[in-house]
């Protein structure tokens, strides 16, 4: 059965987004970028909140930019044709290999993981993750942690009053300070 995951970059105090909104504390070196790049050849599609969708989508005209490095190209190549899955209530169209949900997550992920193929479900936005959550079914979570803390905002961890046990199965420490750690659910 395909593996459902929710990996997103969080400040050591559990949020993906500071209390004004922004972010700009999880652009990646050259390295945690790479480990990106190594990381999304494993997904066969992946489900987004609006709000991630919006901010991917600097992603479908950033190769017109001749300035833009070799391993940015190398994201858009594997990013772009990615099949992306949208759960929106406002958006009434999407752009590039995305669509918007017919169903509900639960709905999407069971169709998905009938589907054939062994590469990963993957799930970005803390509102649509700590709604999969509360359901059950997310399998892995890959938090990319930075070293900041920003007081507030929007949690990587759903707040769904769910006890929920975790395995460690990997950590890296990054030259930059940023861990990855990943987390399978104990069943």
């Amino acid at each position: 059965m395909r593996t459902v995951t929710y990996s997103m970059g969080v400040s050591l105090d559990g949020y993906i987004v500071g209390p004004d909104g922004s972010f700009d504390w999880t652009a990646p070196d050259e390295e945690v970028f790479r480990f990106w790049i190594d990381g999304i050849r494993r997904v066969d599609v992946h489900l987004l909140g609006r709000r991630l969708y919006e901010t991917m989508l600097y992603w479908e005209t950033a190769g017109e930019d001749p300035a833009v490095s070799d391993a940015d190209r190398e994201w858009i190549a594997l990013w772009n044709p990615l099949p992306k899955i949208v759960f929106s209530r406002t958006l009434s169209g999407v752009q590039g290999s995305a669509r918007l949900a017919t169903g509900g997550v639960a709905e999407e992920i069971q169709r998905l993981r009938a589907e054939p193929g062994d590469g990963e479900i993957a799930i970005g936005g803390a509102t649509l993750a700590a709604e999969a959550a509360a359901l059950g079914l997310i399998d892995e979570y890959r938090p990319m942690v930075y070293p900041v803390l920003v007081g507030g905002g929007i949690p990587f961890f759903p707040r769904h009053g769910q006890k929920v046990d975790l395995d460690l199965v990997e950590t890296r420490v990054f030259p930059s300070k940023v861990v990855f750690l990943r987390y399978r659910v104990a069943r």
